[in-house]
């Protein structure tokens, strides 16, 4: 069993884990060998805690063992995105500036995660300061796709992506403020999910955009995200943002029946200037959901046109506060394309702000208004596939187009307006992944949680693997 657990769900682990057939002990080893193994081809981690992860396995093991099981991840191991607060450890957010920097305490989620008994194995590489959505980091080298060594595994949460992609992470925590959990998500072949602002506490994660950021679960299946994001979930004090409304039981939710559900299609913005092999993909997927009971209604949503204008005005005049000091100081610590991100903070005015406000409003109130006639929107997640590392343009249907405005074109709007956005994969195009994205009314990620499961059950990546797991790792 020892060669295939690395390969398994944390569903599938938690089962063995409760009926004592399998150690944390045991899994950790194997999980910590894989990430060692793989890092010289992937590049995911950026510190792998073994000391630790061992000791808390055997404290993790030695707690089951005495009928003290705490639910689903109590000993499974699991790295984090290294913007994530991890009291008395390096957290570096990707960046020179703050290599040495220690936070004092632990984020909201890394408490809670405690709380549940994770074996925490190391920290995750990621694009500087999460950024952008390469991954492709100038300090401690990019990370890369574990389909295609040559490609990006999007970003920012690239090393959450590719580890959990390769079995070197059972599952991750990734930051999303454009896109940043669903993009690698979608290009490494995992399910990603943005919840709804302030569904989970962002309190202890270093922040790019404070009206825009979102923390959420990147597991290898849709059972493991709903799992995840009920440990993850809740009200917390310390976060502004954060909702007060009640968590649900999402596992016990999805039963993966869409009979009835009303699936809303945006042509005009979601489906307009799409890869045609992904696109393809997509609406495959929404007719097999179409056969298993679901109707389709198209949709207009007007304010989906200046949304990301609106979004970028956000992100960059919000990073550029934070980043201030900084940026005025030590520009050349950067790295080159957050230099040049930071500096154009001070193109957008007070007068643009306002206007990205109202552009917000707007596509809050439109989006509310679409979710009284249609259950979820369906899309693509990414309009083109990931490229090569090191490559600023990418090819749309023979046309070479600019990656990071495509990249997070689709999934920014969830963003900007907060609500709930899932991404399953849904096909291939070539030797990729391609994810399909469902969005949702605010707290609806049950919803969502149910028909990404639906999605999934049409096993839409067949036996195919990673190119790191060969056929004896299956």
């Amino acid at each position: 069993m020892t060669n295939e657990l690395f390969t398994k769900s944390v569903e599938e682990l938690a089962a063995l884990m409760k009926a004592k057939a399998l150690s944390p002990v045991e899994l950790t080893k194997v999980v910590l060998d894989r990430a060692e193994a793989s890092q010289g081809k992937t590049n995911a981690y950026l510190d792998i805690y073994r000391k630790e992860a061992e000791e808390s396995a055997e404290k993790a093991e030695e707690e089951i063992l005495n009928g003290n099981y705490r639910g689903m991840y109590h000993g499974i191991p699991m790295g984090l995105k290294d913007n994530i607060y991890f009291k008395d450890k390096v957290t570096t957010m990707g960046s020179k500036i703050h290599k040495d920097f220690v936070p004092r305490y632990d984020a909201a989620i890394v408490s809670k995660l405690r709380e549940a008994g994770v074996i925490f194995t190391g920290k995750l590489n990621m694009h500087e300061y999460a950024m952008s959505i390469t991954s492709n980091n100038p300090h401690y080298g990019g990370v890369r796709n574990p389909w295609d060594l040559n490609k990006i595994p999007g970003g920012s949460s690239g090393g959450s992506g590719a580890s959990v992609a390769v079995g070197a992470s059972m599952a991750s925590i990734g930051t999303d403020t454009a896109g940043s959990v669903r993009i690698p998500s979608a290009a490494c072949g995992i399910v990603g999910l943005k919840p709804t602002r302030g569904r989970v506490s962002a309190h202890g994660v270093y922040p790019l955009s404070w009206t825009q950021d979102h923390v959420g679960p990147m597991t290898k299946t849709v059972k493991d995200a709903a799992g995840l994001l009920e440990i993850v979930a809740g009200h917390d004090e310390k976060d502004p943002a954060s909702a007060d409304t009640p968590v649900e039981n999402y596992l016990d939710k999805i039963t993966g029946d869409v009979k009835d559900l009303v699936i809303g299609v945006n042509e005009d913005f979601f489906f307009n200037n799409i890869d045609s092999n992904i696109e393809k993909s997509t609406r495959a997927a929404i007719q097999a959901l179409v056969d298993q009971g679901a109707r389709v209604e198209e949709v207009n949503i007007p304010a989906l046109k200046d949304a990301q204008s609106a979004m970028f005005t956000f992100n960059v005049s919000e990073a550029s506060v934070i980043h201030m000091n900084s940026i005025l100081s030590r520009p050349e610590d950067f790295g080159e394309d957050i230099q040049g991100f930071l500096l154009s903070g001070a193109f957008p005015s007070s007068t643009a702000y306002a206007q990205a406000q109202r552009v917000r409003e707007q596509l809050i109130e439109e989006f509310r208004e679409i979710f009284t006639k249609v259950d979820v929107l369906i899309s693509p997640t990414l309009p083109v596939m990931p490229n090569n590392i090191g490559e600023d343009l990418v090819d749309l249907n023979g046309e070479n187009v600019d990656l990071l405005s495509n990249f997070i074109r689709l999934t920014g709007p969830a963003n900007l307006s907060g609500i709930p956005a899932l991404s399953v994969p849904c096909g291939f195009n070539g030797q990729l992944p391609v994810g399909l994205q469902i969005m949702g009314p605010e707290f609806s990620e049950s919803r969502l949680l149910n028909v990404g499961y639906a999605v999934e059950q049409m096993k839409p990546l067949g036996d195919r693997v990673p190119g790191l797991l060969g056929q004896g790792d299956r």
